[in-house]
């Protein structure tokens, strides 16, 4: 299991250069069977990197382009009359596939973004009355460009809890950015990957991150971040039960990557920040950056029993 996903890192590593470590919590974030945000600004590679994790797991792949006019219709799907038949057909949105990717999701308008809140919980959507699955595994990865760049709608909180993780990419540094510019297009790049894994696999190594051991001592580091998160007056507002579950759930699919059958303290420090970085907000400071440096504040101040 372990060499499967390493070997899918390294392929993903030779598309997405200089961002190892992202594409290992991208990962972790799927076999946790969670759900993926990306915020940053346009051009350093998010849509690359939804195509190619869709690619490398040989997963169905659509990908949505949200706009101001986008409805929910155009996500979910809808029936047609069809005159020969003299029925109503269903015709389903790109929402029916396995990876999606829901580009540049804070530019349509909150109704449209809501359309997604059934798909990414449940993982099926009701339309006129009949719910329809969606296919397994299912994976959201949504973009947004940051919130001060025009033509945006925040996500609301209710949206964005249903996210386990948010990345940011950032610039690649100097070296991976010289190899890019000598490189070939990204997307020829990514027409010429063989999938690491399938569907199938896929599906079997999220089965297993639920069994990874966690010990008693572990929930009691997880239970003393949640409550110093709501006790503090550093934080606006603690961390809920449904994001302590969240990171529970991520260091345990970390741990699987790392090839343990147990949850370590580093398992939990290193996908802490990513989960929690779009669900806790300091005192006095806006949502951004200044929330990578709570995460920090929150992991400094509880001690690991």
């Amino acid at each position: 299991m372990k060499d499967l996903l390493d070997k899918a890192v390294k392929q993903a590593g030779e598309i997405i250069l200089g961002k190892e470590h992202a594409l290992r919590l991208a990962l972790a974030c799927l076999i946790a069977r969670g759900h993926l945000l990306i915020e940053d600004i346009p051009g350093v590679g998010k849509t690359t990197l939804a195509h190619v994790l869709a690619t490398i797991l040989g997963l169905k792949f659509n990908r949505i382009q949200f706009t101001s006019d986008l409805l929910p219709s155009d996500i979910l799907g809808v029936s047609v009359y069809e005159r020969d038949s003299g029925q109503f057909k269903f015709h389903p949105g790109p929402i029916f596939a396995q990876v999606i990717l829901a580009d540049e999701v804070n530019r349509a308008t909150p109704k449209t973004q809501s359309a997604l809140l059934e798909a990414m919980e449940e993982h099926q959507v009701t339309i006129e009355g009949e719910t329809r699955k969606l296919p397994e595994p299912f994976f959201v990865i949504a973009t947004q460009n940051p919130g001060h760049l025009v033509g945006t709608f925040p996500l609301p909180e209710s949206q964005l809890d249903r996210f386990m993780m948010r990345l940011e990419l950032g610039y690649p540094g100097a070296q991976a950015e010289r190899e890019l510019l000598k490189s070939r297009d990204r997307r020829e790049l990514i027409a010429g990957i063989k999938p690491a894994l399938g569907a199938a696999q896929l599906l079997e190594i999220q089965a297993q991150v639920p069994r990874v051991h966690v010990a008693d001592a572990l929930l009691d580091y997880v239970q003393a971040l949640l409550e110093f998160s709501r006790s503090s007056p550093k934080y606006l507002s603690g961390l809920s039960p449904r994001a302590g579950l969240s990171v529970l759930r991520a260091a345990q699919a970390w741990a699987c990557m790392a090839g343990r059958n147990a949850v370590l303290p580093e398992d939990v420090q290193a996908v802490l920040p990513s989960v929690v970085n779009h669900r806790l907000r300091s005192a006095g400071e806006h949502m951004g950056r200044a929330v990578q440096a709570a995460a920090s504040q929150l992991l400094n101040a509880v001690a690991i029993p």
